[in-house]
């Protein structure tokens, strides 16, 4: 571990490759789960509020579930999450002809309807964040169905958080970002982080 101003950094976010496959996986961690996306208060209130420009987007199922939980709710760790649909995929999730998954709230982003892109904690995966008595720490969660993902990163040379360069700066900011690059080095040139 490392620490960079109130974050514990896992050593796995440079010494782990992955960069997602989405060829391969099709977006399955939209679907695959035992509860929703994790969610930041701000978050699920921006959610709320956008929810008229994204329902269109949405399956009927969703939709039925959404009117009759909300828009977010608490899940079984007392977590805030996005709802789910059958105890499966997120209610945010899109269906393409071709059997691929995507998220309704990004494709709303995308178009230009709304403003926020999607909770962080999709953004961010496969890191996965705690937060602590001060401070907050950053893992690396190991999902089985990220296994193409890491074997691309492998092949590409590609480290967690360099391919999460974009979610990271929008979570912590650019000098956090740049800390962990100068943070990497020192790593090596200790030799830290193996070959």
């Amino acid at each position: 571990m490392i620490q960079i101003d109130d974050k514990i950094i896992s050593l796995e976010l440079f010494t782990q490759k992955f960069i997602c496959n989405i060829a391969k996986c099709h977006g399955i961690c939209c679907v695959e789960g035992d509860s929703g996306a994790p969610l930041e208060e701000d978050e699920a209130k921006i959610i709320e509020k956008i929810y008229p420009d994204i329902k269109h987007l949405l399956s009927p199922e969703a939709i039925q579930v959404i009117e009759e939980e909300g828009t977010s709710v608490v899940d079984f760790e007392d977590e805030l999450v996005t709802p789910i649909v059958h105890g499966k995929e997120c209610v945010y999730t899109y269906f393409d002809q071709k059997g691929g998954v995507h998220c309704a709230i990004e494709m709303a982003w995308k178009q230009g309807l709304v403003d926020f892109r999607k909770p962080i904690s999709c953004h961010l995966y496969p890191i996965r964040t705690k937060k602590l008595s001060q401070g907050e720490a950053l893992n690396y969660d190991v999902w089985p169905i990220c296994n193409d993902a890491r074997t691309l990163g492998e092949r590409e040379g590609v480290s967690v958080y360099r391919f999460l360069k974009e979610p990271l700066i929008r979570k912590y900011g650019e000098a956090f970002y740049e800390e962990m690059e100068e943070s990497e080095k020192i790593l090596n040139e200790k030799g830290l982080l193996g070959a």
